[in-house]
């Protein structure tokens, strides 16, 4: 089986818990997964998986990238494929797959429309569900429901430096998202930090300059506090992710590679919300904290994030730094 998941991030980390099922529960099945190069360590604890690397900012950008793309998989003999993105790249290279059956997924577009017009409003269909729902259309249905995860790395004495104190539980924590209105304020954030720290070690991830030399001004303020933004490669960070007691994330990539590691984890919503389906793997719903639906009864207004009222930029910042330290608390 082939199986596409190309971006983002997020998307990537949410397929690998599904991917775990089926190979667990379909044990003749051998899958190669096709994805960006960046993400292979994802998938480095499954069996009968391997990954096949796409290029499509180089030698597979375009119709004819796509094409030398097809001809080469063409030479793994695939029985079926399943494509969990569903976006123009794919539907371009299923032309030059030679397969049997070919299903997409269904991603409920014309569902989330409604949801994010205030039409629906109610639980969607989860993404893992989405996923699991190809290869079920393919022959291959999976339970979700019993997950097994991979068990924590034992990390190497330069990775154990990151723990400050062995003998406290580890609170990872990734403040950033790809829009600000997804992002908890900052400020606020810096207080839970504080708040934290004195009794927890405290792991900042994130990533690029600006985002950096942010996490650089927290670890310099509280004790137990590192910043390991630019500092590991994935393969490292996933190591270390895997020892944490709990994450803390926004609707973003770290909620989804933490829960695909089973590690728990408590996530923030602003103008998203968990209807849409993006809630990370096997998280109680408890551990989702929502903006005020109060103050801001347009939420979702979109699915992604990228669109919402100029005044619901912090619509995050509704939830109390003492609620979100008193949800981590009790989670440990």
């Amino acid at each position: 089986m082939l199986v596409i998941r190309l971006s983002a991030m997020g998307d990537v980390a949410m397929a690998v818990p599904v991917l775990r099922a089926l190979t667990q529960q379909h044990p003749e099945l051998k899958v190669t997964v096709l994805t960006r190069g960046f993400f292979i360590p994802f998938f480095r604890d499954l069996d009968r998986v391997e990954v096949f690397s796409a290029d499509v900012k180089g030698e597979h950008k375009g119709v004819f990238g796509l094409y030398k793309l097809g001809k080469a998989l063409n030479e793994k003999q695939f029985y079926v494929v399943a494509d969990l993105h569903n976006v123009l790249r794919s539907k371009i290279l299923k032309n030059f797959i030679t397969c049997k059956r070919f299903i997409s997924i269904d991603k409920g577009r014309k569902e989330k429309r409604l949801l994010t017009s205030k039409k629906l409003n109610k639980q969607l269909k989860t993404t893992h569900q989405r996923y699991a729902d190809v290869f079920g259309a393919l022959g291959y249905k999976i339970d979700l429901s019993k997950p097994s995860f991979p068990k924590k790395i034992d990390l190497n004495p330069e990775l154990k430096k990151f723990i400050k104190d062995p003998l406290k539980k580890s609170v990872g924590i990734a403040p950033f998202a790809a829009h600000e209105g997804k992002m908890y304020p900052l400020n606020l954030m810096e207080l839970v930090i504080e708040k934290l720290s004195k009794d927890h070690n405290i792991i900042l991830f994130g990533g690029g300059k600006y985002e950096s030399e942010i996490l650089n001004g927290f670890q310099n303020s509280f004790d137990n506090t590192t910043n390991l933004a630019g500092k590991l490669s994935l393969d490292e960070e996933l190591d270390v992710i895997s020892n944490l007691d709990v994450m803390l994330s926004m609707d973003s990539g770290n909620a989804h590679i933490a829960a695909m590691l089973g590690v728990k984890v408590v996530t923030i919503w602003g103008v998203t919300h968990p209807f849409a389906g993006f809630a990370p793997f096997n998280q109680p719903k408890e551990y989702a904290l929502l903006a005020d639906g109060a103050k801001y009864p347009l939420i979702p207004t979109s699915v992604y994030g990228n669109k919402y009222p100029g005044d619901y930029k912090e619509a995050a910042g509704s939830i109390l730094p003492k609620t979100v330290v008193e949800k981590i608390v009790s989670v440990l």
